[in-house]
């Protein structure tokens, strides 16, 4: 039971720091714009995983012919899906950023029935409609804002690139752990990165004071890395698919935290649309946990 309970707080504490991610962005655009910002988080993120890999994770060597998918990956996530992410933040509000976000899990099922023609379920249709209905409560007084329209469609692109992630990463989880292919790909991401941040942002580090930092240290040290080992060792411990339920809080877990900290308004159609985005994420997933539950009995 003491077992239990210690995966679950694993669990929550790392929708607790995914959560917290959207803050510290909101944070972080009062001193950076975006470049610096997934800059200095992969900079950060890359040398902790270094250390963390010396003394926990095995080490595992990249295979010649793996390079050009690891280029890839490492395009797709962390260089777009941070870049469409980071931007995509300015425009909006960090619950309604969590809110998108979290819908990831979602599309994943389409993804992969055009792409991979994988089966595409009742359960899937009907989670991705609901949680649909849930964002379009959320985000209905957000169209009239231009900068709104364009943050959300950026945010989009984000889950788009995460989900053509997802359907390339499964043939690397064949070869390499998950804790190896985000070390290297944190490192390539910064070589992707690293023009942009030159030409763009490094006149401008003379003017940061080292407060500044603050919510970027809060992104990289707990979105991209204690949120991550917490995360690997709670699939480890009882599967991806349970895992994955937890991560439905992180909007909840955003929305409270900002409510606090940016004093961002909790209204009664906010709370109404995060209840039904969190409800379309849990029916998306009823034939997985079957699925597992069926596998236990046998």
């Amino acid at each position: 039971m003491k077992n239990k309970l210690f995966v679950y707080a694993a669990a929550l504490l790392a929708t607790l720091f995914w959560g917290a991610s959207f803050v510290w962005y909101k944070q972080a655009f009062q001193a950076f714009d975006a470049i610096s910002i997934i800059f200095f988080r992969l900079v950060i993120a890359a040398i902790l995983m270094l250390i963390t890999s010396q003394f926990i994770y095995k080490k595992e060597k990249i295979r010649k012919e793996d390079f050009k998918i690891f280029l890839l990956l490492s395009f797709l996530q962390p260089f777009c899906y941070f870049m469409f992410e980071s931007y995509g933040m300015k425009y909006v509000s960090s619950t309604l950023g969590a809110l998108i976000v979290a819908t990831i899990p979602l599309f994943t099922p389409v993804f992969t029935y055009f792409l991979a023609k994988e089966k595409i379920t009742l359960f899937n249709i009907s989670g991705l409609i609901i949680s649909f209905i849930g964002v379009i409560i959320v985000i209905s007084n957000d169209f009239s804002s231009k900068g709104s329209t364009i943050g959300i469609l950026l945010l989009l692109l984000a889950v788009m690139s995460a989900n053509l992630y997802g359907i390339m990463v499964k043939k690397l989880l064949k070869k390499y752990s998950g804790f190896t292919i985000v070390k290297n790909q944190n490192f390539i991401g910064l070589l992707y990165l690293l023009p942009l941040f030159i030409i763009f942002e490094r006149n401008k580090l003379a003017s940061l004071q080292p407060v500044d930092f603050i919510p970027i240290l809060g992104l990289a040290v707990f979105g991209s890395t204690l949120a991550f080992i917490l995360k690997t060792y709670v699939i480890k411990k009882i599967g991806l698919i349970n895992s994955n339920i937890f991560s439905n809080m992180i909007p909840v877990f955003t929305a409270i935290i900002a409510y606090f900290v940016l004093h961002e308004i909790l209204g009664i159609q906010k709370l109404i649309g995060i209840v039904v985005v969190v409800s379309g994420l849990l029916i998306s997933q009823i034939p997985q946990l079957r699925k597992r539950k069926f596998n236990k009995v046998n």
